[in-house]
């Protein structure tokens, strides 16, 4: 091969190693862009269902304030709380403070479930001041549609059966789904979901139960 012909292929590789890694940082810019796109309309999506279940977790007539003001943040580990890891939370969630009459009427806490079917439930409960259920909600989830996804109030009456639950009713023995020699109704083909709502909502009770007094004053120290 001749110098012509070797600069010439020379030539041609360096072109080709350069359009390459032209194309390669394009589709690693474009693929950012989708995630951080879908990102933002996932982390969207989560806080208009976040709004949408404020008003059915604690309706008017459990409160008078208005929930959006009266918030604090509920981090991972949070030394200002007893077992903070009993909500067992991934990332710091936002929590509300309920007020009726200028008295502490109850908290909607941040719960997840990591021991679910198909991944992480977000979910949201509302605890009166005498330590009873007001509602939950779930969130977000991955659950099997037609199956784990009736944990929706949306889908299914389900979710419901936790009002006006708490420690003493039932008691916590009795936490658990019907399988397991609890209260709870299993969702026919997705004992494994709703074990971890049941779990997670037990946990939540029991987070308010150990820190009631700080919750109550919460948002007046923050």
């Amino acid at each position: 091969m001749d110098n012509d012909s070797r600069k010439s292929l020379l030539a041609s590789s360096t072109k080709t190693s350069v359009v390459l890694g032209l194309f390669g940082l394009i589709a690693a810019l474009l693929l950012g862009i989708v995630n951080l796109v879908t990102a933002d309309r996932i982390q969207e999506q989560q806080r208009v269902a976040e709004r949408r279940a404020l008003a059915e977790v604690f309706p008017e007539h459990v409160h008078d304030n208005d929930l959006l003001l009266d918030t604090f943040t509920l981090a991972p580990e949070d030394p200002a709380f007893t077992q903070p890891e009993l909500l067992q939370l991934s990332t710091s969630r936002q929590a509300y403070t309920g007020q009726l009459n200028g008295l502490f009427s109850g908290t909607i806490l941040p719960v997840e479930a990591h021991d679910a079917y198909s991944g992480d439930i977000l979910i949201m409960v509302g605890v009166l001041a005498n330590g009873q259920v007001s509602a939950v909600r779930v969130l977000a989830h991955k659950e099997t549609p037609g199956l784990g996804d009736k944990i929706e109030a949306t889908v299914s009456d389900w979710i419901l059966g936790f009002d006006g639950k708490s420690l003493l009713n039932p008691t916590q023995s009795r936490w658990k789904v019907i399988k397991d020699g609890g209260e709870f109704d299993q969702l026919v083909g997705a004992t494994i979901t709703t074990r971890a709502v049941v779990d997670a909502v037990e946990r939540a009770l029991t987070f308010f139960q150990l820190n009631q007094n700080k919750l109550a004053n919460v948002t007046k120290q923050f």
